[in-house]
């Protein structure tokens, strides 16, 4: 543990006895905000993540990049010491050399010196810099944003779903992108289990989780999103959907909600601001407020790429960012680095900006670091260490305080200062306070909520003429990777993407016209050239998908992410332009293929109804149950069992990561995920439902069935039911014949048919869970609704003699979800939620049991999706 000082969450003790794990409150940062977490540790290793409930980015649920943190912090690839011109170092030698920088710095007002980063919402860090510029005044501090590099950053959008009964979504998908998207998420699946069905509309390029649940969508492509946008804004909308929309909107009042995507020209957010303000929506379903992470004096990124090229910038300093991969092909950052005469870069990895600078500075993890950080909403959250640091790394606060030569180098020191200036009373009191939390029980809010004024036009593409072998081309951030700093979490790379099942590779998306148009088939590979710039990219054909349009997706094409991420896909940065808008291009068939490892073949459920809708109101049939020769089983004490409801699924896939870092589910690799044989506990298959004109989602754990296929074929009786009604694994008997996965109708066994598991790096044993065998070659393993954290409950129970109650157990798939999809209980206690949800005469309609026919009688039951109105 960390030298000084750290707090459990809320009274929790400092430690236990009994080996339970110990929560520290804490955050991770998603675009430079703060989203509040848990952070599981077992004897002072964290080896889990969870949402923190009472911090109002989360509320107890998180997304997959808060679950992958964990294997950031053990990563082996991590860099482990200061290294100068590719050879190791020390801090010494830096801090030396950059004595005699900035000795030449205060000669000169700090002329040359230019600091870098993404966005910025840590008090402490600003106050910093913002010392460091009045130290140095003719220095500057320069910001920029990987995904959308010119997006307007005068004003930042709150949006609240839980007031919102009519929501549009304009090339946007708010269940996804930005630092709000699990309360966005969390907020949309509260109003609509209390409210019943919101009216949702999507206006989408490529499909997205929000999208998935609209009432209806459309596929358009971006200039054709800009022309609706305008003409809603005026009131003139096209017939049928357009007008569909606008009368919606108009009916639900201050109720309503448009969002327009970061990709769209400020034109277009203009128009969307007009349309809220017209329909009430500002103040209630919207607010807007001073950019959060975006300094208004900062420079852009173009900005100083120009200086450089001009020979104005002699010392550049790389907070935390990697330009030379994830900025636009078309402004050169790697060629006007090269003219700057000192370059520092401070990086969690050795990445490509690393290299390319003289001095590379190791970051300490965020849970290695005492920080802060504002949430999506501006709640300023502290940041405390759960571990100490595994290696030679730093904070930034201590890296910035060494260069501007501040007395104060510890980190732990530098944020206390910052915040006792800013509390009241006892200051012990409220930091000790705050930490148990996670978050400043106050607001910044109230003093910078505001209305900025209209946007002017931006440089548009709309005008160009286009010709029959172009394209728009859309840069987006990759489900998995983002925009390239998870390259090397081989938990996301393995992570099947929601609308496609691929793993390990990101492609070109196009519609199946423009496949047509064009002679392509899913896995061709394509030339995609803009003017000078060219990329070489596989098609995935995509029935969803806007014609007109190809996706490409950020985040790949790294050449030094780590043994994991180097030389996996194609780089569409390379091809991005400085405005990070739609651009045209043009695209040649190579006459090569590529395979993609899927988990999913197919999207179409075959006409069969796995996973089920009902109108509102509307009541499933069921077939009676039938007889059997399988035993009855007498559960004395508990019978533990899970309901998923499909309503409220957005299938994020967090849930699916939340099991593989609670159970120690190794990664197996492209070749064997191509083989068919991926390793996950809980998968979430997507379906095109003919009912919905749209996507389904079912997660899909073990079915803990009663009368269980699986378990009269094992030779060993490795597979068996317990006294609890769980279908349990017993590995030690296992031998592999496999005959369980075979006689499994859901096929949610899987087995170690290598060694997945890594026995020897001695960096992610720490990872792991100590409560939950790590399983070897030949062995099968399922989901077991996480037993060992029934058996952590009920040992508990016996200890103290306090009988078990409802949500005293709490899977991880069911803890993670942002829409509270996932339910577990007991069916032996009449007044657990899991019951009363169930027997409820509005739930219990929509009640069903997967492959019901089969007469397995499963314990894992869903919840039929309701149907919305499409009128």
């Amino acid at each position: 543990q960390p030298n000084a000082p750290i707090h459990p969450w809320v009274n929790m003790p400092e430690a236990r006895a009994d080996g339970s794990p110990v929560f520290y409150a804490s955050a991770v940062l998603r675009e430079g905000h703060a989203q509040g977490v848990l952070i599981t540790t077992h004897g002072g290793r964290p080896t889990k993540v969870e949402g923190n409930p009472l911090h109002p980015s989360s509320l107890g649920a998180t997304d997959v990049f808060a679950q992958a943190e964990v294997l950031q912090l053990w990563d082996p690839d991590r860099s482990q010491a200061p290294v100068r011109r590719l050879v190791v170092s020390s801090w010494d030698a830096f801090e030396t050399e950059w004595q005699r920088i900035a000795n030449e710095l205060d000669a000169h007002g700090g002329e040359g010196l230019r600091m870098l980063s993404g966005p910025v919402t840590s008090p402490t860090l600003r106050a910093q810099l913002d010392a460091l510029a009045k130290r140095w005044p003719r220095s500057r501090w320069h910001q920029y944003g990987s995904v959308a590099p010119a997006a307007s950053h005068d004003e930042q959008q709150l949006f609240h779903f839980d007031r919102a009964s009519c929501v549009l979504a304009l090339a946007a998908d708010p269940f996804s992108e930005g630092p709000g998207n699990v309360r966005h998420a969390m907020d949309w699946a509260r109003k609509r289990a209390s409210d019943g069905p919101q009216t949702a509309f999507a206006a989408q390029i490529a499909p997205g989780l929000f999208g998935a649940r609209a009432d209806r969508r459309v596929a358009l492509a971006p200039q054709a999103i800009e022309a609706m946008a305008s003409r809603l804004a005026s009131g003139q909308p096209a017939p049928g959907f357009e007008s569909d929309v606008l009368a919606k909107l108009q009916a639900a009042g201050r109720g309503a909600l448009v969002i327009a995507g970061s990709m769209l020209s400020p034109r277009a957010h203009a128009s969307v601001r007009a349309l809220n303000e017209r329909l009430g929506a500002v103040g209630n379903t919207v607010e807007s407020i001073e950019p959060l992470g975006w300094s208004r004096d900062a420079g852009t990124l173009s900005d100083l790429v120009r200086d450089m090229n001009e020979g104005r910038v002699s010392t550049l300093v790389v907070l935390d960012a990697n330009p030379v991969y994830d900025t636009p092909g078309e402004l050169g950052f790697a060629q006007a680095l090269s003219r700057v005469k000192f370059t520092a870069h401070c990086g969690l990895f050795g990445d490509e900006t690393a290299h390319a600078c003289e001095w590379h500075l190791p970051l300490a993890h965020t849970f290695e670091q005492w920080s802060d950080a504002l949430a999506h909403d501006g709640t300023p959250t502290l940041i405390q260490p759960a571990i100490a640091p595994l290696y030679d790394g730093r904070s930034l606060h201590e890296i910035v305080a060494l260069l501007a030569r501040d007395n104060v180098r510890d980190g732990h020191a530098i944020v206390q200062r910052t915040w006792r200036g800013r509390s009241s009373g006892d200051f012990d009191a409220f930091w000790r306070d705050s930490l148990r939390k996670g978050f400043v029980a106050t607001s910044v809010m109230p003093d910078s909520i505001r209305h900025p004024a209209a946007l002017a036009s931006s440089h548009w593409i709309a005008g160009q003429a286009r010709n029959d072998t172009q394209l728009e081309a859309v840069f987006v951030a990759d489900w998995s990777t983002a925009d390239g700093r998870f390259a090397n979490n081989a938990w996301l790379q393995e992570l099947p993407r929601p609308f496609t099942k691929h793993t390990w590779d990101n492609a070109a998306f196009i519609g199946p016209g423009t496949a047509k148009r064009f002679g392509l088939e899913t896995g061709d590979k394509v030339r995609i050239t803009a003017g000078s710039r060219a990329i070489v990219a596989p098609v995935w054909v995509q029935g969803t998908h806007a014609e007109g349009a190809v996706t490409l997706p950020l985040g790949y094409g790294r050449t030094r992410a780590g043994r994991v991420g180097n030389g996996v896909g194609f780089d569409a940065f390379r091809l991005m332009p400085a405005s990070g808008a739609p651009l045209p291009v043009q695209i040649e068939r190579l006459g090569s293929t590529h395979d993609f490892a899927v988990t999913q073949h197919t999207l179409d459920p075959s006409g069969r109804d796995p996973a089920r809708t009902v109108e509102a109101g509307g009541h499933l049939e069921h077939d009676a149950p039938s007889a059997s020769l399988y035993p009855k089983w007498d559960y004395p004490e508990h019978a533990w069992a899970m309901t998923i409801d499909l309503d409220s699924c957005i299938g994020c896939n967090a849930c699916t990561i939340a099991c593989q870092a609670e159970n120690n589910i190794p990664v197996v690799g492209k070749e064997q995920v191509a083989k068919g044989r991926e390793m996950h506990w809980i998968r979430v298959d997507a379906y095109d439902s003919p009912e919905l004109d749209n996507t389904i989602f079912q997660p899909l754990p073990c079915m803990h069935c009663e009368r269980a296929p699986c378990e009269l074929v094992c030779p060993v009786g490795a597979t068996m039911h317990d006294s609890e009604g769980l279908n349990v694994q017993v590995y030690n008997r296992c031998i592999g014949t496999r005959f369980c996965s075979n006689n499994c109708p859901y096929k949610v066994r899987r087995f170690n048919f290598l060694q997945f598991s890594d026995e020897t790096t001695e960096s992610l044993k720490g990872q792991r869970n100590p409560n939950v065998t790590v399983r070897g070659r030949g062995v099968m393993e399922k989901c077991n609704y996480c037993l060992q954290r029934v058996a952590r409950a009920r040992q508990h129970s016996q200890r103290t003699g306090v009988p078990l109650v409802d949500g005293d157990v709490v899977t991880a798939c069911q803890a993670v979800c942002p829409t509270r999809a996932i339910h577990f209980g007991d069916l032996a206690d009449p007044n657990s939620e899991i019951v009363k949800l169930r027997a409820s005469p509005r739930q219990a309609s929509r009640h069903y049991a997967l492959l019901a026919e089969l007469n397995t009688q499963p314990r894992t039951t869903y919840l039929a999706r309701v149907k919305g109105n499409k009128s």
